[in-house]
């Protein structure tokens, strides 16, 4: 069905990392339960780079679809069918861009979820909720919101109505020259020089993998939940990546090679962004009305 969750972004920063993703004392029984930990800073793992400017940034893809589902839930009840609106995920819970892309990289995430990615934010879980059930809508509802092709009915008057005449986004060019960037990010030298000083702090506590992303790719941690071992393999990978400047030395030489990049494929570059800037622009003004004049791509 085309008008699915947008995972594509979450599912290249998986790819393009290759990494996830203190047992505490027994409490007395007499003892008052713990307050629950407050979820992790998902934006300590991030990193910023030159290429973000044209790629789909979580809040961004959410926005445009938002606004398709606002106009979906228009012309649905016009037609006296109803539209369970996709609920709004929480600025907070939108995952950065280069999510882990070197690795974990952040201590509290380390230690509580080792190399497993951690759990999913409630207004993530809530909005997925709603994904899932329009795969089993009733046939009346379906065929007027989808047609019976998928990408008709009202899908197709929103997606009219809102993108007019723009073509669709299109990640083809960011998603090819982000992996490149990355790749060739690996093969510089000082990139090299500082996963050589990581590996050999690593190996001071026995762990021994060839670079950083194959420490959070090794199967070893390939288990329901993390254990107490991954999650101090984890704490050790993010002390050695502090002490040997791994992840600065490797985000200034993965920038200088974006930016070249970006020189070299400018024109097709700038074509996406207009393109992407275009359903933006349309996307936070149908919602900037849905909500009374107020923001509403978060």
């Amino acid at each position: 069905m085309p008008f699915s969750r947008p995972q594509a972004a979450a599912a290249l920063a998986l790819l393009l990392a290759t990494a996830a993703c203190t047992a505490t004392p027994e409490e007395p029984p007499s003892a008052r339960p713990p307050a629950a930990r407050p979820p992790v800073n998902r934006q300590a793992d991030a990193v910023r780079l030159p290429l973000d400017a044209y790629g789909p940034k979580e809040a961004d893809t959410q926005a445009v679809d938002d606004a398709k589902d606002v106009l979906m839930g228009r012309c649905m009840s016009s037609r006296g069918l109803p539209w369970r609106p996709l609920p709004r995920v929480g600025a907070q819970d939108l995952a950065p861009e280069n999510l882990r892309r070197y690795g974990v990289a952040d201590a509290e995430t380390a230690d509580r979820y080792g190399y497993h990615a951690p759990p999913v934010p409630p207004s993530v879980v809530r909005r997925d909720s709603v994904w899932d059930a329009r795969d089993s809508l009733p046939d009346a509802e379906r065929i007027a919101a989808y047609g019976s092709t998928g990408e008709g009915g009202c899908y197709r008057t929103a997606r009219q109505q809102l993108g007019g005449g723009t073509a669709p986004l299109d990640y083809e060019v960011f998603n090819r020259l982000t992996l490149a960037s990355l790749e060739a990010s690996q093969r510089a030298p000082e990139v090299g020089d500082a996963m050589r000083k990581w590996s050999a702090c690593m190996a001071k506590s026995g762990l021994r993998f060839k670079d950083a992303l194959a420490a959070g790719g090794s199967k070893r941690w390939d288990t329901d939940e993390p254990t107490d071992a991954e999650r101090a393999a984890a704490r050790t990978d993010v002390a050695c990546k502090k002490s040997t400047r791994l992840v600065t030395v490797w985000a200034q030489a993965e920038a200088r090679i974006q930016q070249q990049l970006i020189r070299q494929h400018a024109g097709p570059l700038k074509q996406a962004k207009d393109r992407k800037d275009r359903w933006l622009t349309a996307a936070r003004r149908v919602l900037a009305d849905a909500d009374g004049g107020g923001a509403g791509s978060s």
